[in-house]
């Protein structure tokens, strides 16, 4: 297992999302409350800005089945981004009446279907929310309630889906990783399980990937680490970070053997450490799997 290595010098406020484009072999990864969206190509060890949208935050996207990347935005605010000319067109309108918030962090299923966490509105002391979006655009509501939703991830059988209760907003709270009973040919969610209580590890989990051996690897926002656990739940190793928000994490390459780590700098790298809201490039020892791809409105 490698140190991490910065990769991306960049101070970015909340990055998150990170995924691997097979299509143009590069990184892709937002700024949410700045609206930024960045890719990275590991050949030319560069990056670059390809998006930037001033009044709407982006939660989190998804790649397409055409290669398009599909942005989860404001108030229930879907869009679908062009790569050939970075322009945008809407695919789900927003509606405030029923999405108080903006979204934050989604994964396809293998159905085309998105899962998206919507955030508490505390100024209207109202929950955050799990979604899913079928393919013909209607969101049904499949969790009514939790803290901070957050990191999602597919059992390799994909019998299960982990959800994550980051709990950060409220401090009594540890932060939870939940395991779903998942039907692919429905898209529905049942007798949820507490996968992994995160009482006694620093930070609260975050953004989550599994790997193809079926252990989570979940990023610990204010624990300055990723923590592996086994498919029983079990602590099985962590690997340490300067950054203290360490919030997502997912395998890359032609092979998924590589891993990057996305990270966060609210305030300061003061307070923050020195590189936080950096990108990060780190051997796990273990290889990924390819996401799903979306097929909203096809």
């Amino acid at each position: 297992m490698d140190t991490p290595k910065r990769v991306v010098d960049i101070e970015c406020e909340t990055g998150e999302g990170p995924l691997w484009h097979p299509a143009d072999e590069q990184l892709y990864w937002c700024d949410i409350p700045r609206g930024h969206l960045y890719r990275y190509d590991p050949v030319a060890d560069d990056y670059e800005r390809v998006y930037s949208d001033d009044d709407e935050r982006i939660g989190g996207f998804t790649i397409q089945q055409d290669g398009s990347l599909l942005l989860f935005q404001e108030a229930g605010a879907v869009r679908r981004l062009s790569r050939a000319d970075w322009t945008t067109e809407t695919v789900v309108a927003p509606d405030p009446d029923r999405f108080h918030e903006r979204f934050n962090d989604v994964i396809a299923d293998p159905e085309g279907r998105v899962f998206a966490g919507v955030m508490p509105d505390t100024d209207r002391n109202l929950p955050g929310q799990l979604y899913r979006l079928d393919t013909d655009g209607t969101f049904t509501l499949v969790r009514e309630s939790c803290v901070l939703p957050n990191g999602m991830g597919f059992t390799p059988d994909l019998d299960r889906l982990y959800f994550t209760d980051t709990c950060e907003v409220d401090p009594a709270e540890p932060g939870y990783i939940y395991r779903y009973d998942y039907d692919r040919a429905s898209g529905e969610l049942t007798d949820p399980e507490v996968f992994v209580d995160a009482s006694d590890i620093d930070g609260y989990p975050d953004g989550l990937t599994v790997d193809s051996e079926g252990h989570v690897w979940s990023a610990f926002w204010d624990g300055g680490a990723l923590h592996r656990f086994g498919p029983d739940g079990s602590h099985e190793r962590s690997v340490e970070f300067d950054p203290r928000k360490v919030s997502s994490v997912t395998f890359a390459g032609d092979e998924y053997d590589t891993a990057y780590v996305t990270t966060a700098c609210v305030e300061t790298r003061e307070t923050e450490g020195a590189d936080a809201g950096s990108l990060y490039r780190v051997g796990l020892g273990v290889t990924g799997r390819p996401e799903f791809r979306s097929a909203i409105g096809r």
